[in-house]
């Protein structure tokens, strides 16, 4: 639609010379490199697939695609062309999360062995005004918990073996899919707890949610990604026997959405796949993909098991 093209230019007071009704009139216009891709869910497939045959580089929003055999396609065509497919899973890139994988790796308070993950925000319409995500399918398992089941693999370092989820719907909420999910989570030897609600009335959590994690020898509390950015994170260590003592967090160069982005210039710079590429968020996307179908039939769902890109 032209009208509703230049209204939206014009309100945006964005240069004509940067805007295009298409990606093929973008990429003729502009011969980039790279495409940085952050249509909403629906034409993630599609624009990936062009760029990619376009010879471009790819960074996409996630969730990645909303089926797995059309990820799997992307991966195979980003392999074909020798072009670098990452998946902005930006809550990775943060200080707290960092330190957490590294004291599981590295065992510093022997097995891991259960987790519980709280995600609470109020974002009931009303009173809060209707957005985007209101009109969601599945609001909370693929607008944001597909954030914590990443995180989930990246500090594990292992994948899943299978999801049993509720998310019922709350007529009461303003949300046309349901705003809250109760999960749990088999990753063989570590049992995982999930609750996540958009409505919330009890005290906000910082977007990645607070997590308890219970180890052999302690317990650590952290949490991440708050609305004042990186002030937030924090890790708080138990040992079993022993006082509490927050630990001191690694320096993350660059947060959040400018990580993704320096994770994926430097992958190209360096052609090496990327941290969350799109063949290791295959597993991120099968692991909430099998979460959305067990809260829909009711069943426990088995995860496809993927490689997990270690990360340093």
């Amino acid at each position: 639609d032209p009208a509703a093209f230049a209204v939206l230019r014009r309100h945006l007071d964005l240069d004509p010379t940067v805007c295009f009704r298409s990606m093929r009139e973008a990429l003729e216009a502009t011969h980039p490199d790279a495409a940085l891709i952050t249509a909403t869910l629906p034409a993630h497939e599609s624009l990936t697939r062009a760029a990619l045959e376009a010879g471009l580089h790819v960074l996409v929003e996630k969730p990645f695609t909303d089926g797995l055999q059309q990820a799997i396609e992307l991966v195979d065509l980003a392999d074909a062309r020798g072009r670098v497919l990452m998946v902005s899973q930006n809550y990775r890139f943060f200080p707290a999360p960092r330190l957490v994988a590294r004291l599981v790796r590295e065992r510093t308070l022997g097995d891991l062995y259960s987790i519980g993950i709280d995600f609470r925000r109020n974002s009931a319409s009303p009173p809060k005004p209707r957005g985007r995500h209101h009109s969601d399918s599945q609001p909370l398992l693929i607008d944001m918990s597909v954030h914590h089941f990443d995180l989930l693999r990246m500090i594990l370092g292992r994948e899943p073996r299978s999801v049993s989820c509720q998310a019922p719907p709350q007529s009461w909420s303003g949300f046309d899919g349901p705003p809250v999910a109760i999960a749990s989570v088999e990753f063989d030897d570590v049992l995982v707890s999930y609750r996540g609600s958009w409505v919330s009335a009890a005290p906000i959590t910082p977007w990645a949610g607070e997590w308890r994690m219970e180890f052999e020898d302690g317990h650590v509390f952290w949490t991440s990604r708050g609305d004042d950015g990186v002030l937030s994170d924090r890790a708080v260590v138990r040992p079993r026997r022993g006082r509490s003592r927050v630990m001191a967090l690694p320096e993350v160069a660059r947060i959040d959405r400018a990580g993704s982005l320096t994770e994926f210039a430097a992958a190209i710079q360096e052609s090496r796949e990327p941290e969350c590429s799109g063949r290791d968020n295959l597993s991120t996307l099968a692991f909430m993909l099998a979460a959305v179908e067990s809260s829909e039939t009711g069943q426990t769902r088995e995860v496809a098991v993927g490689q997990p890109v270690d990360i340093r």
